[in-house]
């Protein structure tokens, strides 16, 4: 992977000649919009140094340097969710969305045979909502989890979210332990006293019997752009504007660039976007699952492979010009799907993808719902849930653009690891909770 971008970018360095890039998509800017838009901030200059040294970098780059940079990178410090951010998750629209989750990961361990230890693994955990709401149903299910030794282990690249995970999770502004140098950065213990770890990269967490969660992680991963030319795949690239030199421009590569090599073979789209490190985590989800057991839960906007321009910036919950003021917007990529399921490789069973509404129906939300309205009279309360409901169900909402899929073991859906019933000849597996409906008793 890090190959992969040394050799492109080594590829783009001996190519100055680009040519403007004439397609313009639904999000992305073509550098012409109005000067008094384009903010000079610091990741700007940044980025103008950089191309004027190794020339146009692609759009994978641009997005790792906006995103992650260490000094300068919009996730790197500061908090970007909530009502006061940049957008709102499902968990911070509704308890009912972690409480679900928090069902799927007890249904998984219950139908993998109750497993005596197991760890939760989220990837991006975001202010740690997520992680909250589940735990919350770990405790109201204790008489079934107590003899299961459970830890959770938290991949976050971003100082100020972990700091803010750690607050919700362990009500401690500082963790017990801290080594900024360790793979596990960060240890703490939950109030319900879950010992905790964070990591910066998955690849350090222990290769044991987990549970995974990626919910709204793989669309801020770097991709790669391409547009279909009379002269076959070419990738957009990030260049300064030469008639303003504090503005950038999309431009398309003169030659083929390494992450060609990514595209298939028999793709009918005019435009794609390819995201390596995607596959990099779904190849090493699928290998650890494999090995260990456990499953993983993916859920994201995203498509199965048939979208072309997704990419896009947003700031103070309003779409934002990509290329303008680098750093002070999040810029996102809806998932492709079936990327992630060739991925796999056939290592693992995949689910899915399947709609929001769809899940979380087939997981009880209508059920919870009716349950949480027949216990408060408050009026407030009734109409904050009401409007929870809608925003994660409704299709024109969050309904139908955020889809969830599953990795399991292949054995998970062939019953080897489950008991027989005395009157069966071979085991029955259950269904994988959400992707079928439950039977409610």
């Amino acid at each position: 992977m890090n190959f992969l971008a040394a050799a492109g970018a080594r590829r783009l360095c001996a190519v100055r000649a680009v040519l403007p890039c004439l397609w313009r998509g639904k999000y992305l800017s073509s550098g012409n919009e109005p000067a008094e838009n384009n903010s000079v901030t610091p990741m700007l200059r940044h980025l103008i140094y950089k191309i004027k040294s190794t020339g146009p970098i692609t759009v994978a780059e641009y997005m790792k340097e906006v995103l992650t940079n260490p000094a300068k990178g919009y996730y790197m410090n500061r908090d970007m969710l909530g009502e006061e951010g940049d957008f709102i998750t499902s968990p911070e629209i509704s308890q009912m969305f972690g409480e679900l989750l928090g069902i799927w990961f007890i249904s998984e361990w219950i139908a993998a045979g109750k497993n005596a230890a197991f760890q939760l693994v989220e990837l991006g955990p975001g202010k740690g909502t997520l992680l909250g709401d589940i735990l919350r149903v770990f405790s109201q299910l204790g008489s079934l989890l107590k003899n299961c030794d459970i830890s959770l282990h938290l991949v976050e690249v971003s100082q100020k979210l972990s700091e803010i995970q750690a607050l919700t999770l362990t009500e401690e502004k500082v963790p017990l332990e801290q080594n900024a140098e360790s793979p596990v950065y960060m240890k703490g213990v939950t109030k319900s006293g879950i010992p905790v770890s964070w990591y910066r990269d998955l690849q350090d967490v222990p290769k044991e019997y987990s549970f995974y969660l990626a919910h709204e992680f793989f669309d801020v991963l770097p991709v790669h752009k391409f547009q279909k030319t009379p002269h076959g795949w070419r990738e957009v690239l990030v260049d300064i504007d030469p008639q303003v030199s504090d503005k950038l421009r999309f431009v398309l590569a003169p030659c083929a660039t390494p992450a060609e090599a990514f595209i298939q073979n028999d793709e009918t789209r005019d435009h794609v976007e390819v995201c390596p490190e995607a596959g990099v985590v779904i190849q090493e989800l699928s290998q650890r699952i494999s090995l260990t057991g456990g499953a993983a839960l993916i859920a994201d906007y995203g498509h199965d492979g048939t979208k072309t321009d997704t990419f896009r910036g947003f700031c103070g919950h309003r779409l934002h010009d990509v290329l303008t003021a680098p750093g002070t917007a999040d810029l996102t990529a809806d998932v492709d799907f079936s990327y992630l399921r060739r991925m796999s490789q056939g290592k693992v069973a995949s689910l899915g993808p399947i709609e929001q509404q769809t899940f979380l129906r087939n997981m009880g939300i209508d059920v919870r719902l009716k349950i949480l309205l027949d216990k408060t009279d408050d009026p407030s309360l009734r109409q904050q849930l009401l409007q929870g409901y809608n925003m994660l169900m409704n299709p024109m909402k969050m309904g139908e653009r955020f889809n969830f899929l599953a990795l399991v073991p292949h054995q998970r859906l062939h019953g080897r690891n489950h008991q027989t019933n005395a009157r069966q000849s071979k085991p029955s597996p259950s269904p994988v909770a959400g992707f079928g409906e439950l039977a409610w008793q």
